[in-house]
């Protein structure tokens, strides 16, 4: 493949995240690489193919093995965790565009609401809030 899906510099934020494979008593095959897994998972995910028409060329077993590895990380809680430090990565080098972002009462309930609206906060290109009314 021309390109890797999962760059040296993702894979460094992720590969902390992932849990800590413990071999079986009984044996069995040897474990696939996690990195091989998730460029597998990225492949079938960003272009919709089904599972089991994963590419072999990829080195990632088959889709089944893929799924798997799909299915134990979700169990275990590391997309969120993928997703909270990539958002904080990419905070700290100022790529987010807040200027895009809506929240309103289908994204955060209003328990209490009020009487009068309270002041909207402005939030400016150089990251500055100005709140006006």
């Amino acid at each position: 493949m021309a390109f890797s899906l999962v760059p040296d510099e993702l894979w460094r934020e992720i590969e902390p995240l992932l849990p800590v494979h413990k071999p079986s008593k009984k044996g069995g095959r040897p474990r696939l690489p996690d990195r091989s897994l998730l460029s597998g998972i990225i492949f079938v995910l960003k272009s919709g193919i089904p599972w089991n028409m994963l590419p072999p060329e990829f080195g990632c077993g088959d889709g089944t093995t893929c799924w798997r590895r799909l299915h134990e990380w979700t169990l275990a809680g590391v997309w969120k965790r993928v997703h909270q430090r990539l958002l904080h990565a990419m905070g700290r080098l100022g790529m987010i565009d807040w200027s895009r972002a809506v929240i309103d009462s289908a994204s955060v309930r209003a328990v209490f609401g009020g009487s009068t609206p309270a002041p909207t906060p402005q939030i400016e290109p150089n990251g500055a809030v100005n709140a006006t009314s």
